[in-house]
């Protein structure tokens, strides 16, 4: 069911919890999730809708019992909607970008807006984690995020540089290696933020 369209992003999907605590607000790049991911792409080889429809399910799955906001974003850039539309299924919000804009454009407008929650923003894509970081917000690649949703492990991810894509070189340094050569190092603002993002989710 269609709950509203809009060229903007809706305000209820950013605002604090009954208690005044930050909501965390996952915004997820839906096809490069399910490109990334062997399972969901399999299900993609059947159609876009079966890949699609097997993403908001198992996200819905993860968000069951939890107090987070997740949305998905997908493209429809090419064949979509001459307005973008906002859907919900099973608790979990869906966004098709319009036609003419691509999905990556939706998400860095999210991110400017993320007023009063807390962000996080998954996605393989180099310049989409970019831009959510400089907005406040954290950014996971696809493939540390569905190791959340399959096995829901609690330690700070370890980000390959080949799961981003781009041409930009490294983005970041964020080995967090356990073997202790002389004094150990605190880990960077960023690192430490991460981290706490990941033992949330």
């Amino acid at each position: 069911m269609v709950l509203w369209k809009t060229t903007d992003v809706h305000p209820q999907l950013f605002h604090r919890n009954g208690e005044g605590f930050r909501v965390m607000h996952i915004i997820i790049d839906g096809y490069n999730m399910i490109r990334q991911s062997d399972f969901l792409r399999d299900a993609e080889r059947i159609s876009l809708e079966a890949g699609r429809h097997l993403l908001v399910k198992t996200l819905a799955k993860y968000n069951r019992g939890k107090r987070h906001t997740v949305t998905v974003v997908f493209d429809g850039w090419m064949e979509g909607s001459f307005r973008e539309e906002h859907l919900d299924e099973g608790g979990i919000h869906v966004v098709y970008s319009r036609r003419g804009e691509r999905a990556d454009e939706v998400i860095k407008r999210m991110c400017r807006l993320a007023v009063g929650s807390e962000l996080v923003v998954v996605s393989s894509d180099r310049e989409v984690a970019m831009h959510a970081e400089r907005s406040g917000g954290v950014s996971l690649s696809s493939p540390e995020f569905e190791g959340k949703l399959m096995d829901g492990r609690d330690e700070p991810p370890l980000h390959d540089d080949d799961q981003f894509e781009g041409d930009e070189g490294d983005r970041r340094d964020v080995s967090l290696t356990t073997r202790k050569k002389g004094p150990a190092r605190k880990l960077s603002k960023r690192k430490r933020k991460t981290a706490r993002a990941v033992r949330k989710l």
